[in-house]
């Protein structure tokens, strides 16, 4: 996950940018904002080329295009830090989708995101985000993870940043359904269920049902499963890393 924004109201063009990357189509997204010149827009286009790669497992060399673009065109230190963040994601992706182990080069581009970054910088939350994903995923670090994602979640109610809470309430529910808590897990993945379709982000909320499925019996599990997997089928495929998790977990023998 990359950029975290909605739809900027009153400008047709982010209402279309954010259409087209909600339905898994950061390709077009991406293209609408080519002709737009200036850091902000080569920051938004690359933040949605990384979302691309962790979504597809496609689309690396144009991301690191776009994040060298964006890198010689920031003008300040939010601008380097929000393209650090990006590195750092695009980093991460290719470490968790086992494409080639960047560990290192993530955790080091979120360091010099954090330093960039003023503490109330709009941008913090999503690296609190990010670094708990690292924490989580790459370095396996619940408690770390958890403060991390706890941090972004209060940022991301600060700034009314919807789509980051759908992320931090998923990723505090997982954490919490792998400590056994049912009904804390089942709150935040319903949580992040209701804000990504009340968002209208469809290539989030397949996984979102999918994750739901993990803390409901049956057969709400199963109807959550099936629904997800036809979600899932209409996107194309997309995210190509749910298809594991669309089966009923194995029987114990």
């Amino acid at each position: 996950m990359s950029g975290t924004g909605t739809t900027a109201e009153h400008d047709p063009l982010q209402t279309a940018v954010w259409r087209l990357r909600s339905r898994g189509c950061w390709t077009d997204a991406a293209g609408l904002l080519a002709s737009r010149a200036g850091a902000a827009a080569a920051l938004q286009r690359t933040a949605l080329l990384v979302e691309r790669c962790l979504f597809t497992g496609d689309g690396w060399g144009e991301a690191e295009d776009g994040l060298r673009t964006a890198e010689a065109l920031a003008e300040d230190d939010d601008d380097r830090g929000a393209a650090a963040c990006e590195r750092g994601q695009l980093a991460y992706a290719s470490t968790v989708l086992n494409v080639r182990d960047r560990a290192d080069e993530a955790r080091t581009a979120l360091g010099r995101a954090a330093a960039l970054l003023a503490p109330n910088a709009p941008g913090r939350p999503l690296l609190d985000f990010r670094r708990g994903l690292i924490a989580e995923h790459i370095a396996d670090s619940p408690q770390s993870a958890k403060a991390a994602y706890r941090r972004a979640h209060a940022g991301a109610t600060a700034h009314s940043d919807p789509l980051l809470l759908s992320f931090t309430w998923r990723h505090l529910a997982g954490l919490a359904l792998r400590d056994g808590e049912l009904a804390e897990a089942r709150h935040g993945f319903a949580e992040s269920l209701r804000i990504r379709e009340e968002l209208g982000y469809l290539v989030g909320t397949a996984p979102a049902l999918a994750a739901l499925a993990e803390a409901e019996p049956e057969p709400e599990a199963t109807r959550l499963r099936a629904e997800a997997g036809r979600l899932f089928r209409l996107l194309g495929g997309v995210p190509s890393w749910l298809a594991q998790h669309l089966q009923p977990p194995a029987a114990a023998v």
